[in-house]
């Protein structure tokens, strides 16, 4: 069995509350990790994208996991990687590929300079498409934005656009047995072309469906994280854990 953690939106602001719930999000996988083979991070890393944020982030997420980032439209590509990326193009799409065993995780960048919503861009398509074609096991596949609406009006507004681009690259691709994405502040599965699609919750709140309040933010509930089993069948299950702070 292969298990991957998984985490999203941060949201490292320099608040010691938010502070708080993301130590608690690393301590709880770390102190578990000789069970776990990866960690992956699903961007919105930072709340404005400063540099300053950045650095504390690259602080906070510590694990003796192997681990793999993207990023979010609450970060940006030049920040990121000068702090995580040292002499990388600061205006490149971060794309990167792990591999741990026979399992493969790619994430591609989903984020869309100056704007909200999310955008896979030629460049990212076919690093991923030509990532696809080198793997020799099972893929999973981690971006920011849902390439599908989930009955939250907001977050549905700025989800991925133009998700058939995705769709065609999955739909050319068998060995992908999962896509997985954060983005909503709300743990959540469904499929996307036929493949799992499922939503770590976030770590720095939770974002309300429309009948729990007229409130967007619900900063009561606490962090939590998505775990994704993979059998020896290529079969993936997610179970879902509440972080108290």
């Amino acid at each position: 069995m292969f298990v991957i953690a998984h985490l999203s939106d941060l949201h490292v602001n320099g608040n010691h509350h938010t502070r708080g719930r993301i130590e608690s999000a690393f301590d709880y996988i770390n102190t578990r990790s000789d069970g776990i083979d990866a960690l992956l991070v699903t961007g919105d890393i930072t709340d404005r994208a400063s540099t300053d944020e950045m650095l504390e982030a690259r602080k906070l997420i510590t694990s003796p996991l192997p681990t793999l980032i993207t990023v979010g439209n609450h970060d940006a590509r030049p920040s990121f990687n000068a702090v995580f990326r040292p002499g990388t193009n600061p205006t490149a799409p971060v794309n990167e590929a792990l591999t741990v065993g026979d399992v493969t995780l790619l994430s591609v960048d989903s984020s869309l300079p100056g704007e909200r919503r999310g955008f896979l861009d030629e460049e990212t398509i076919d690093w991923l498409s030509t990532e696809l074609a080198r793997a020799s096991g099972p893929v999973v596949v981690a971006f920011h934005h849902p390439p599908v609406t989930l009955g939250m009006p907001m977050m549905d507004s700025i989800m991925m656009s133009s998700p058939e681009r995705l769709g065609a690259v999955v739909d050319a691709n068998p060995n992908i047995v999962a896509l997985v994405c954060g983005h909503a502040h709300s743990a959540a599965a469904t499929t996307f072309h036929g493949r799992p699609l499922v939503l770590a919750p976030g770590v720095s709140s939770t974002l309300n469906l429309p009948f729990e309040g007229s409130s967007v933010v619900n900063r009561e509930q606490p962090a939590g994280v998505a775990f994704h089993l993979i059998d020896d069948d290529g079969r993936v299950i997610t179970h879902f854990r509440s972080i108290p702070g």
